[in-house]
């Protein structure tokens, strides 16, 4: 995954947020408008109602915008701009109350300074720090602008430092309630709290998009791990590898083994040449490795021109038995119908079902995935049995027990080199 990626991730990110963004403001714009509009004067009423209808017709325009071929970067801080403009426009220019003749300077003392925090929860949503950061700043200077221009109009003009150092409650009182009284600096410290809110909220967003980086290049690298490790040993135990820092933890469990041999591999060897062959074995272990992986096996190794699989580890199978016996099936039929860098082959296969003792094993550095036990013995002597008793599939009864099918028949008893007592095998029939 290129960097470009993470940029495309970022910015569906940041599409999806404006969108859902979006649909908050425009609820809540709807709920303020409809509140403002009973609580207040009647007279009132329309103008709230038309203002909440302007803002929803710009979020909707800004929506509809949202991740097309008209979309840019700028765009949305050209919206939030627009919000802030008509938000600082509005308590510039209205009256503070219609009703009443309240000078200007009145609106100030309203809780109208939340609206602006709206419009921030909006930006916050779009996980652009940048933009955050836009509102605030040009948030705090909307809010200011106001304030100076009513400011500017006024002809009597108290502050705070017109406030006696020592006053008393009626002096207090006096001058905080006269309708001169602008509190320049609680304005300029309302704007700096507001920008300082911004940049905390942006420094969150920009160390969530860190760590959401962080985690995407994390699963790049172990992806890329993982495609690189399959390629020597089978995928499934190239992830369970990775997840457990490199090794496999040793497992005891019943399971199936399936060894696959191709016939006359030493004439191949000696018609085609070692170049010819190898090319041919690439083609013949891609196909055997989907046929096994498709029966939920695990092709463990390559040795020579066999073929190792497990069913039942790494990977659980509570069916081992039932995907092991179909998946020599299937082989046997791929070999049939198929060729492989031009080959016709022929394969034999053993299979056989016992506990087994499976995990990784090596020194140095180097390890390797490998399974002991007596079903890995007995499938390869079942696999070899099959060239004198003229059988392309030989199977243990063990492998059978459970089975409900009638698709094989005995053999007989058979003695096998490194196996104790003599075992009842079986083979397909057709």
């Amino acid at each position: 995954m290129k960097s470009k990626n993470f940029s495309q991730l970022f910015d569906q990110a940041e599409q999806a947020g404006l969108r859902l963004a979006i649909k908050g403001r425009i609820a809540a714009v709807l709920l303020i408008a409809t509140f403002l509009a009973i609580s207040r004067p009647p007279a009132r009423a329309p103008e709230f109602l038309l203002a909440g209808l302007f803002f929803i017709a710009l979020g909707l325009i800004h929506y509809a915008i949202i991740g097309t071929a008209k979309d840019r970067r700028w765009v949305k801080y050209v919206f939030i701009t627009i919000d802030i403009a008509v938000l600082t426009a509005a308590v510039a220019l209205l009256p503070a109350d219609s009703g009443v003749a309240l000078p200007d300077i009145m609106v100030f003392r309203f809780d109208i300074f939340k609206f602006y925090f709206l419009i921030l929860a909006v930006a916050a949503f779009s996980f652009s720090p940048w933009l955050v950061l836009w509102t605030g700043i040009v948030g705090a200077i909307g809010w200011l602008a106001a304030f100076f221009y009513i400011r500017s109009g006024m002809e009597q003009v108290l502050d705070w430092r017109d406030m006696p150092r020592n006053p008393t409650a009626e002096q207090f009182l006096e001058i905080f309630f006269n309708p001169a009284f602008v509190a320049t600096g609680t304005r300029v410290q309302e704007a700096i709290i507001f920008v300082v809110f911004a940049a905390l909220i942006a420094i969150v967003t920009q160390r969530a998009r860190q760590t959401v980086r962080q985690q995407l290049e994390a699963e790049r690298n172990i992806a890329s791990i993982s495609q690189l490790f399959g390629r020597f040993v089978p995928q499934s135990i190239a992830n369970a590898m990775i997840q457990q820092e490199g090794t496999l933890e040793p497992v005891s469990r019943e399971a199936t083994v399936l060894i696959a041999d191709v016939a006359n591999f030493t004439a191949l060897t000696e018609n085609k040449g070692a170049r010819a062959v190898v090319d041919v074995f690439n083609d013949y272990f891609e196909s055997a490795s989907e046929v096994i992986s498709a029966n939920n096996g695990v092709v463990t190794q390559f040795i020579g021109d066999a073929v190792f699989a497990t069913f039942n580890v790494p990977v659980e199978d509570p069916y081992h038995r039932q995907n092991g016996v179909k998946a020599a099936k299937d082989l046997v039929r791929l070999a049939r119908s198929g060729t492989f860098g031009g080959e016709h082959l022929s394969v034999r296969v053993g299979v056989s079902t016992g506990p087994v003792v499976a995990g990784n094993v090596g020194g140095r550095g180097r390890t390797t995935y490998t399974v002991y036990g007596e079903p890995v013995n007995m499938a390869s002597r079942l696999e070899e049995l099959n060239k004198s008793l003229g059988t392309d599939i030989l199977i243990s009864k063990r492998t059978l027990e459970g089975l409900k099918t009638q698709d094989f028949i005995a053999v007989g008893e058979v003695s096998l080199q490194g196996i104790k007592m003599p075992q009842q095998v079986y083979t397909v029939t057709g």
